[in-house]
């Protein structure tokens, strides 16, 4: 049985993990952070939310960057503000006590407040393509030192129609950073876009019996937008 003790991991992501009640890893958390950790490859890994995709970048990024560097070093992109906000609070509650920080950037949030955010300099930055692209071409975020660019939910950005955005943000990386894809399906755009932006790279499949978590019971509801809300805090009374 896998243990994160032996994916390589430090002593203070140990302990950061142990805090959350993190036992053992899932099956794409093994497959890939130990390759991330301990080599050079470019990663295309296949994994849906509820598999723990967020720890298999997040977790080697935490132990790869340096503290408080003062520039971007690495970008997650997300097709959903709601996915950012998410994947940003779990990097923070996995960093233990590395000086990192980490801020979720989209749009319908103050501009104001992130350009403060950027200005200090921020060391992981979650946000969605369309935001991304306002900060760049702004010249309020740059790029060209980021050790880590990660696609997470790829096929959802290609099918929101975020493919060019994806492009145009990639286009303006550094080409020494490693590159990261997760994604629920594999479909041939992705296939096209490892080819054209990824170096040497790596695929991981989790076994498709465990793309879903087996200790979540997964149910939706079917309401119209204008009751969205009152379901929601009725499920939360529930």
């Amino acid at each position: 049985m896998s243990s994160f003790e032996n994916l390589g991991l430090s002593e203070s992501t140990l302990q950061a993990l142990k805090k959350k009640g993190f036992e053992e890893p899932t099956p794409i958390q093994a497959q890939t952070i130990p390759v991330i950790l301990n080599g050079n490859k470019d990663v295309l890994a296949q994994a849906q939310t509820g598999t723990g995709k967020t720890g298999a970048f997040g977790l080697p990024m935490i132990e790869l960057l340096k503290e408080r560097a003062g520039y971007s070093q690495a970008l997650v992109l997300t097709p959903t503000r709601e996915l950012a906000i998410q994947v940003a609070d779990e990097i923070n509650s996995l960093k233990g006590n590395k000086q990192l920080s980490i801020v979720a950037i989209y749009g319908g949030q103050a501009i104001s407040q992130q350009f403060r955010s950027l200005k200090k300099g921020v060391d992981i930055v979650v946000g969605t393509p369309g935001r991304i692209i306002d900060h760049i071409n702004r010249g309020s975020l740059k790029l060209d030192r980021i050790s880590f660019l990660v696609l997470d939910e790829a096929d959802e950005m290609l099918n929101m129609g975020f493919i060019d955005d994806v492009r145009e943000i990639m286009a303006a990386t550094n080409s020494e950073k490693r590159t990261m894809l997760f994604s629920a399906t594999i479909p041939r755009e992705i296939i096209q876009i490892a080819k054209k932006y990824m170096k040497e790279h790596e695929i991981f499949r989790v076994d498709s019996k465990e793309l879903t978590s087996a200790q979540t019971d997964q149910i939706y509801f079917e309401v119209s937008n204008a009751d969205k809300f009152e379901a929601l805090c009725r499920i939360i009374d529930i």
